[in-house]
C-alpha cells in the first residue's frame, strides 16, 4: 500500500507540474514601426500590445517608434522589420513606381486626417474661399494633397510659404490658412492663438485616399500568411478597443515612448478620431475597421494621375492588397447606438 500511494503521488506531482514551453507555442516575434514619435494615431496599436491583444493572437510584437530623423521605412524595404505604417496610399503607389516590394495590407483610418485652418470671420469661412490666402504648407504635403487640391479646387502655387510644424506664423497672419491633422494642430492653435480656427478636412472634399495603412514586404505576405493576418486583426481589434474602450494603458505606453505629449493632446485626438470619422466610418461600418475597397482605391489613382503624381499605366494594384481585411473582424466591439 506504501508502494502504491509512493507511486501514485509521485504521478499525480507529473501531471500537476508545469510543463515545458514547447516552441510551437511560443510567441513570433515581429518589429512594427511607425512613422512618427508616438501619439494617439497609433493608439490601436498601442492598445494590442498592452491589453494583450497581440499576445493572444501568438504575437510578441516590438513598436519602433518612428520621427523627425528616422527613416523606418526603409528596414521595412530591406526585410529588417516585418510590419510598418504608411501614411497613405500616395506611398504605397510610390513603392510601386520604384520597384520596392511594399504592400498595404490594411488602412486603419478611413479618413485621410489631413487639414486646411483658417481664420475665421476674415472672409475665408468656406473652402471656395482659401485660395486666395498665403497657405503655410510643408514639403510632403506640397507634393502630395496640395498638388490634388491646385486642380480641383483652385489653389495657386504663388500663395504658398514653407510650413515648419511652427503655427505661429499663421496665428500672427490673419490673411492665411495652414495644413495640419486634424486630430493635432488645432488643439496647438487653440492652446497657443487663443481662438477657435476653422477646420477643413480634405477627405470631405474628395480627397478620398485612405490612410494609416499597414504595409508589408510582398515577400512576408507569400511566405507566411498566417502571420500577416494575425497582425492585421490583432491591430484592428486594438483600435476598436482604443477608440470605444478603455484605453489608459494605451496612453500610458504611448507616454513612455514619447514623454512629451500629454493626457489632454491625446483626449483631444481621440475625441477628433470619433467626431469626424478618421477610423470608423464608411467601407469600415460594413466590413470592419481596416477595411478597403478597390473601387475607392481606383478613384484616389486617377486623381492622382490627373494631378500629375503618377502616370496612368502604373499597375497601382501592386500597392495593395484586400486579403486580409473585410471580414469583420472586431465588428461586435463597436458600441450599439
Amino acid at each position: 500500500m506504501k508502494t502504491f500511494a509512493f507511486l501514485f503521488a509521485l504521478l499525480l506531482a507529473l501531471v500537476l507540474a508545469p510543463l515545458p514551453i514547447s516552441p510551437a507555442f511560443a510567441l513570433d516575434k515581429v518589429t512594427f514601426a511607425t512613422n512618427w514619435l508616438a501619439e494617439a494615431e497609433h493608439g490601436g496599436f498601442y492598445q494590442a500590445e498592452a491589453d494583450g491583444t497581440y499576445a493572444k493572437y501568438g504575437l510578441d510584437v516590438t513598436i519602433l517608434q518612428g520621427g523627425p530623423n528616422a527613416n523606418n521605412r526603409l528596414l521595412l524595404a530591406a526585410g529588417k522589420i516585418e510590419f510598418g505604417l504608411g501614411a497613405n496610399l500616395i506611398q504605397a503607389f510610390d513603392a510601386v513606381a520604384g520597384d520596392i516590394p511594399i504592400v498595404a495590407v490594411a488602412a486603419l483610418f478611413q479618413k485621410d486626417p489631413f487639414i486646411l485652418m483658417s481664420h475665421p470671420g476674415v472672409g475665408l469661412d468656406r473652402l471656395p474661399d482659401l485660395p486666395k490666402a498665403t497657405a503655410f504648407i510643408g514639403k510632403d504635403g506640397f507634393v502630395s494633397v496640395y498638388q490634388w487640391l491646385k486642380l480641383a479646387h483652385g489653389f495657386k502655387d504663388e500663395n504658398v510659404k514653407p510650413y515648419t510644424f511652427n503655427s505661429a506664423p499663421f496665428i500672427a497672419d490673419k490673411n492665411s490658412i495652414e495644413q495640419g491633422y486634424v486630430t493635432s494642430e488645432p488643439f496647438e492653435v487653440e492652446r497657443q492663438g487663443k481662438f477657435k480656427p476653422n477646420v477643413f478636412l480634405i477627405a470631405d472634399y474628395g480627397y478620398d485616399s485612405y490612410s494609416t495603412t499597414i504595409e508589408t514586404t510582398r515577400d512576408l505576405i507569400d511566405k507566411n500568411p498566417d502571420l500577416v493576418q494575425r497582425f492585421v486583426d490583432a491591430s484592428i481589434i486594438g483600435w476598436y478597443n482604443y477608440i470605444y474602450g478603455d484605453n489608459r494603458a494605451a496612453n500610458a505606453l504611448i507616454k513612455h515612448d514619447n514623454p512629451d505629449i500629454g493626457d489632454d493632446q491625446l483626449a483631444y485626438s481621440v475625441a477628433k478620431m470619433k467626431e469626424y470619422g478618421i477610423v470608423d466610418s464608411g467601407d469600415s461600418l460594413t466590413l470592419g475597421i481596416g477595411a478597403m475597397r478597390d473601387g475607392r482605391v481606383k478613384s484616389f489613382f486617377a486623381k492622382m494621375v490627373d494631378a500629375g503624381l503618377f502616370k496612368p499605366y502604373l499597375d497601382y494594384k501592386r500597392a495593395y492588397s484586400l486579403q486580409f481585411i473585410g471580414h469583420g473582424v472586431g465588428l461586435e466591439l463597436r458600441p450599439r447606438q
